[in-house]
């Protein structure tokens, strides 16, 4: 039983002005391929499937055509939502997707068994048994108590969190029994696990009050694909509980590590061996320090030859301050196939260096406006929770329109 773990596509991700468009279909295209020549039997997408709740149409449509080229490909697909990822946009074409061997779990079902899949090998037999857990919001899986301090509500979240990961796999147990065969369980799950390493591009958007899920609570899994982080790693030392990250870079800081997929393989009910699967670069992008001297020799030595621009965050360190620094940072690059989309200064003080993390409307997306405007509103009840839908669906519309004419100016 041979499945690929992948995370975090984050599909209709704007990244500061550039839309991920091309570089999301690359990524698709060549993950078909590797679906055929891995000879993979199942393809879990453990969370953040896209990058908001209202995704814009063409994300749709790259998500609905790689459904479709998946199915051909004979691959079994999971879909498991992420805290980017709307509960109702995914859900809705559930039941439609089903009929393309694709299962989609939106969220924490009242009905733990509608939670257990099982995998099917390239004969069509079962081959795994997977405890499909999304992102998980507090109110699915505990309620609420009056006069609870703040580490008392996060004892409880983990606890209750705890708890329904060892429910599914009791239940996993009892379903691999009355198959005569001895099948892995694997599960899933969106969320962060104590002692990873988080890029910038993670938001601090954790399981409610839960900053960190204790690895040790999970129960004796087969494997435990994990999505939330986009930094490929293990958790704590483990061999079977891993992130896969994201695709392609989220933000600047994830240049450092390579972008990879994860081949998870079982022989004889057991894990046999977990390969990472390198992704190809689709996309060329730098980050360039130092001073302005420093930048400019760095930049003349840059390889700007390929097809595409080179995407470039530039940080100039010194305390001297120039009116002038993005004119002269722009005379340095002119006619050149390189973009600057990071434009940020470095400090000292006292004597040491510190880096000034100041949040510029350049540096955010509009959604990410519009989504920390939204977080400083109460929607509790389900006619609030509808409204706020309401008008994320009609923010993505009217984004989507001034896009449309952008493009076409």
């Amino acid at each position: 039983m041979r499945i690929l773990h992948t995370s975090d596509w984050h599909l209709g991700q704007y990244f500061i002005t550039k839309s991920r468009a091309a570089e999301h279909q690359a990524f698709i295209s060549w993950l078909l391929c590797q679906v055929s020549e891995q000879e993979i039997d199942a393809l879990i997408i453990a969370g953040d499937l896209f990058d908001t709740g209202a995704p814009p149409s063409y994300a749709r449509e790259l998500y609905n055509r790689f459904v479709v080229d998946l199915n051909r490909l004979g691959c079994q697909l999971v879909v498991l939502a992420g805290n980017h990822d709307s509960v109702a946009t995914l859900g809705e074409s559930r039941e439609l997707l089903a009929c393309l061997n694709t299962q989609v779990i939106p969220k924490v079902s009242d009905d733990p068994g509608s939670q257990l899949l099982v995998l099917k090998d390239a004969r069509g037999e079962p081959g795994a048994i997977l405890c499909a857990v999304p992102y998980i919001r507090p109110r699915d899986v505990m309620k609420s108590r009056a006069g609870e301090s703040g580490d008392e509500k996060q004892q409880a979240l983990g606890e209750a969190i705890a708890e329904h990961y060892q429910r599914l796999y009791q239940l996993a147990q009892e379903l691999r029994e009355s198959y005569d065969a001895s099948l892995p369980i694997i599960a899933t799950g969106h969320l962060t696990a104590m002692g990873v390493s988080c890029s910038e591009s993670v938001r601090d958007i954790y399981v409610g009050t839960l900053e960190a899920f204790p690895a040790s609570l999970f129960p004796a899994f087969d494997y435990i694909a994990l999505g939330h982080i986009h930094r490929p790693q293990r958790v704590g030392k483990t061999e079977h509980i891993r992130y896969s990250g994201s695709p392609i870079p989220l933000s600047f800081d994830e240049l450092g590590s390579q972008k990879q997929l994860l081949v998870v393989e079982f022989t004889g009910g057991k894990l046999s061996s977990v390969e990472p699967l390198n992704i190809p670069c689709f996309q060329p992008m730098q980050v360039i320090r130092g001073s302005l001297a420093k930048i400019e020799h760095q930049l003349e030595a840059l390889d700007d030859s390929a097809e595409l621009a080179l995407w470039l965050s530039i940080e100039v360190q010194g305390q001297e301050y120039l009116h002038d620094l993005q004119q002269r940072i722009s005379a340095m690059i002119h006619g050149r196939n390189l973009e600057i989309l990071q434009l940020r200064r470095a400090r000292e003080r006292s004597g040491l260096a510190l880096q000034q993390t100041k949040e510029v409307l350049t540096e955010l997306k509009p959604h990410e406006v519009f989504e920390k405007r939204l977080a400083l509103e109460s929607f509790e009840t389900e006619d609030e929770l509808r409204r706020r839908e309401r008008l994320c669906h009609t923010f993505s519309q009217i984004l989507n329109q001034l896009e449309s004419r952008e493009e076409r100016a």
